[in-house]
């Protein structure tokens, strides 16, 4: 029951695993004495390009959650269940972890032509999910 709650689990967890990821880089830089705490402005590339690009996967992955936990939540809290919801629930998780690998592999064309792949899935799969909703609310 409920399947679809397991890949938005995921998500979150993926989620804040890179957060961790990124926090862990910038104490290592202020305990290590490199850094000042203020010295990591959100709109400027700051740290390694690998740091910088966990950070923009981590953002990227915050940008997409709310979206995916409002259509799961409200499709769980409607009552009904549908196979083909949790399929793209499951498939959301699986273009997430596609678009971050991607990311934090490079720069490159393929990189981001295949970043761009994993974004498309999960925006198409959330346009599904919500006509999947709209439908079972209906």
């Amino acid at each position: 029951m409920f399947s679809s709650l397991f890949p938005l689990i995921a998500f979150t967890a993926w989620t804040i695993l890179l957060v961790l990821i990124v926090v862990s880089f910038r104490t290592v830089q202020v305990l290590a004495g490199t850094k000042k705490s203020n010295e990591f402005p959100a709109w400027i590339q700051h740290g390694s390009d690998l740091y910088w690009r966990i950070h923009r996967a981590h953002l990227n992955c915050v940008e997409g959650l709310p979206v995916f936990g409002v259509l799961v939540l409200t499709f769980i809290l409607s009552g009904y269940q549908n196979d083909t919801f949790d399929l793209l629930a499951w498939i959301v998780f699986g273009a997430r972890i596609l678009q971050t690998g991607a990311h934090l592999s490079g720069g490159g064309v393929w990189n981001v032509n295949v970043r761009f792949t994993g974004f498309i899935i999960q925006y198409l799969c959330f346009t599904a999910m919500l006509v999947i909703l709209v439908r079972s609310i209906l």
